[in-house]
Parts: structure tokens; sequence; C-alpha cells
């Protein structure tokens, strides 16, 4: 019995804990779990130097994390999603389409969309009117993944 309640001091149960709190953060991704293990292994350190109270664990555990999480967060999830060099929304248009001519692969017709190929790749199109499959067509707007296309 005396086994147990060496195992079950509350700095091996905090230290415990926030190793728990990390593997889970591997499998969940977010980066906001790790904060919590780091919390917990903050409370481990002092109450291994210094005995405290249940309320005032929970309360270090809680500031140690949310602090932890406000400061760091940013700054750590910049360092694993890289270097970006230019971000760029899809509502925005930038015309490297607008003008441009592709293939028809597959019959377009105003209520069904069809498909055309443009530089080795195939999109979805629409367009006004019937076009058959394999007309020339030029592409007037791109809405995400759609072309709308018109006959040359």
């Amino acid at each position: 019995m005396d086994a147990w309640k060496e195992w079950l001091r509350p700095e091996l149960i905090w230290f415990f804990l926030g190793l728990l709190l990390l593997f889970a953060e591997m499998v969940v991704p977010g980066l906001v779990i790790a904060f919590f293990a780091f919390g917990a292994w903050v409370v481990a350190a002092v109450h291994l130097c210094y005995p405290l109270t249940l309320n005032q664990q929970l309360a270090l555990f809680i500031m140690a994390s949310v602090l932890s999480l406000v400061l760091a967060r940013s700054w750590l999830k910049s360092m694993f999603t890289g270097y970006v060099s230019s971000r760029s929304d899809g509502s925005v248009d930038l015309g490297e389409f607008v003008g441009q001519r592709a293939m028809v692969i597959q019959k377009i017709s105003p209520k069904l969309p069809g498909r055309v190929e443009f530089h080795g790749t195939t999109w979805q199109a629409e367009a006004d009117g019937e076009i058959a499959e394999g007309t020339v067509v030029e592409i007037r707007e791109k809405n995400n993944l759609t072309l709308k296309v018109r006959p040359v």
C-alpha cells in the first residue's frame, strides 16, 4: 500500500498528466493541448519545491497554461508553418485565366457543366449555350474551380 502512496504524489500525477496531454497533442492537430501539458509540468515543478494546496495547484495550472498559450502559440505556429512568399484568397481573380483558350473534352450544356483541358489540367466548365466536344473555347471568368467559357 505504501508503494501506491509513492506513485500518487501530486507532482508525479501532474507530470504524467502533462505527458498524457503531450501525447494527445500529437494525435489532435492545432497546437493547443501542448500548452496545457506545459502548465501541468509547471505545477509539478513548483509543487516539488514548494507544497501547494489543490486550489493553488489548479490556479497555477490554469494561469501557466493560458499565459503560455496566449504568449507563445502564434510564435510556435509560425515555426511549424514555414515561409510563405505570398497569400491570396481564392475569391481574387488574378486574370491569368481570362482570355486564355482551352479545349472542350466533355460536352458542355447550359444546364449540365462539362470539362475543358487548360494547361494540361481538366477543369469543370460552364457555358450559356451548348458546346460540343473538341471545340476550342475562350475563358471568360473563373469561379473557384469552375471556368465560364464561350466558343471561339
